[in-house]
């Protein structure tokens, strides 16, 4: 009745219409070449593989996260550009788990906190004596969570994800409408992500502007009062040692 049809054929077509037979499709991982399905990365809880993860010493942040307020010690340096929505991401190993403000892009390894490699690897923080190790990369579950979930990583209890007024913008506005980041942001006359220079002030931003308004001129450069509140401390690689960023 069909006449005859070639087996490569009719598989060919079977795998065209499986999207639309709605049968769930398997997506390869950011990482490792493990596949998964894994629905839509914006769903809390949603597994998205295996990643080799490498020890990051030094805190930067591209989309002008200040380190002075947030724990740097839990930060994820990825090579996909921070998320407006996917900016809290758990790793596990070996029956441990931590969570990362994905808020800096790599070069294409996926660093985190050192802090947070050996607390995954050894189950010991690097601040603890004697149990700073050095190594590669290894293999971790990681999963993008409700970036609610990360909000105690942010140190002033506000849960609201601290940002450069001058040098996050970009960032800002492209997640401005309806996106975790733009439900969930702060301001501050500060200059740079390591917190040496500006004012420690709120800034806010109106609706449709693009220029933050803040107590003092937006991008003044004064050395910060009180340095020693506003302190960015790396640990350094391999020996745990603390060294207030330059």
């Amino acid at each position: 009745m069909f006449g005859k049809v070639k087996i490569s054929t009719f598989l060919a077509l079977g795998a065209m219409a499986l999207p639309a037979l709605g049968f769930p499709q398997s997506v390869p991982s950011k990482a490792s070449g493990s596949v998964h399905n894994t629905g839509s990365v914006n769903s809390a809880n949603a597994l998205l593989g295996k990643v080799s993860i490498t020890p990051h010493d030094k805190y930067s942040s591209s989309v002008g996260v200040l380190g002075c307020k947030i724990n740097t010690n839990r930060v994820a340096y990825w090579p996909s550009t921070p998320d407006c929505n996917n900016v809290c991401v758990k790793l596990s190993y070996a029956g441990r788990s931590v969570h990362l403000l994905q808020i800096d892009a790599s070069g294409g390894a996926h660093d985190i906190s050192y802090d947070a490699w050996n607390f995954l690897k050894t189950g010991h923080s690097v601040k603890e004596p004697g149990q700073a190790v050095a190594g590669g990369g290894f293999e971790v579950d990681f999963e993008y969570v409700s970036a609610n979930e990360c909000k105690s990583l942010i140190t002033d209890g506000s849960g609201k994800l601290p940002i450069a007024a001058a040098n996050g913008l970009n960032w800002l506005t492209s997640c401005l409408g309806g996106s975790w980041v733009g439900n969930n942001y702060q301001l501050f006359n500060i200059q740079d992500p390591i917190c040496h220079y500006g004012y420690d002030e709120k800034c806010s931003l109106a609706a449709g502007s693009n220029q933050p308004t803040c107590p003092h001129q937006l991008g003044a450069n004064p050395k910060l009062d009180n340095p020693s509140d506003h302190k960015v401390v790396n640990l350094l690689y391999p020996t745990g040692q603390e060294e207030v960023a330059p």
